[in-house]
C-alpha cells in the first residue's frame, strides 16, 4: 500500500500539542494509552486497524510518533512498519510497538524492521508515556538545525541539518536513532564506542533500554549503507567504531 505525501499541513492548535497515533484493535487499550498520553499534554488519533491508519495518513495528517500494536485484524504491525519505513514521506517517523508478544526475540524483530523502541503488555502506562516522550527527544535532537555541518567519510555524506545521508551520491533512509548512532561514531571516527556508553548518550541512563538494541541498530545501518557498511567496525567485548581511512 502506498503513502502519499500529505498536501497541507494540521491546525495550529494540532502543531502545538504533538499528535500520537494510537493503532490497536482492542478499544481499552486504545482508550488507556489515549487517556495517558492525553494527561501528559498530547494530543492522539486512535485507528483499530492498519487500513484506517494509512488513510489517515494519506490525508492531510501526519503524527509525531507512532504507538503501533503488532497484532491487527486486517495487517501485521510489522507489516505497518515496514510500509512506513519504505515510504519517501514517512521513512523517519518514530514507532514504538506494542504487544503482548514478551520475548527477547520478538522485540529484537521490532527493532530489526525499522521501530524505535518495543513495549510488551501489560504495560505500565506511565513507562509507555516516558518512552514515547524518550523517542521524541532523540527524534527531535537528530532534527534540530545545525547550519553547514556535512560530514563527508569515505563514500558517506551525512547533513546532520537536513536530517539527510547519501552514501556514493544515493540518498540512503534511517530512522532517527540510526542517524544519530551513525553520527556518533562518525563524529568520533577511529574512538571506540560501548554499547552502555551509546545507550547512555541515546537513552540518557533509562533502564528499560537493553545492551542489544544498539546491535540490531547497527546491523539495520550496515545493511542501510551498501558499500560503506565496512567502515563501521565491531571491536570484539568493547563495542564499536568508524574506521580510520587510510
Amino acid at each position: 500500500m502506498k503513502i502519499e505525501k500529505p498536501s497541507t499541513r494540521g491546525s495550529q492548535k494540532e502543531k502545538r500539542r504533538q499528535v500520537i497515533a494510537v493503532v490497536d484493535d482492542e478499544a481499552d487499550i486504545r482508550e488507556l494509552v489515549e487517556l495517558h498520553l492525553k494527561r501528559a499534554g498530547f494530543a492522539t488519533e486512535s485507528f483499530e486497524n492498519g487500513s484506517d491508519f494509512f488513510h489517515w495518513l494519506s490525508l492531510n495528517n501526519r503524527p509525531a510518533l507512532c504507538v503501533l500494536d503488532v497484532m491487527l485484524p486486517d495487517m501485521q504491525g510489522t507489516d505497518i512498519c515496514r510500509q512506513i519505513r519504505a515510504s519517501d514521506d514517512y521513512a523517519d517517523l518514530p514507532v514504538i510497538m506494542l504487544t503482548a508478544l514478551g520475548h527477547e526475540a520478538d522485540r529484537v524483530t521490532g527493532l530489526e524492521l525499522g521501530a524505535d523502541d518495543y513495549v510488551t503488555k501489560p504495560f505500565s502506562p506511565r513507562e509507555l508515556v516516558a518512552r514515547v516522550r524518550a523517542v521524541l527527544r532523540r527524534h527531535s535532537s537528530v532534527q534540530a538545525v545545525e547550519q553547514n555541518n556535512v560530514i563527508k567519510y569515505g563514500p558517506m555524506e551525512m547533513d546532520t541539518g537536513t536530517f539527510r545521508l547519501k552514501v556514493s551520491g544515493e540518498k540512503v533512509e534511517l530512522t532517527s536513532t540510526e542517524f544519530k548512532i551513525l553520527r556518533i561514531l562518525l563524529e568520533g571516527r577511529g574512538r571506540v564506542f560501548s554499547r552502555i556508553q551509546l545507550l547512555d548518550i541515546l537513552w540518557g541512563g533509562e533502564k528499560f533500554v537493553f545492551e542489544r538494541t544498539i546491535d540490531v541498530h547497527i546491523r539495520n545501518i550496515r545493511e542501510k549503507l551498501g558499500i560503506a557498511s565496512d567502515l563501521i567496525k565491531n571491536v570484539r567485548g568493547v563495542g564499536y567504531r568508524v574506521c580510520e581511512q587510510d
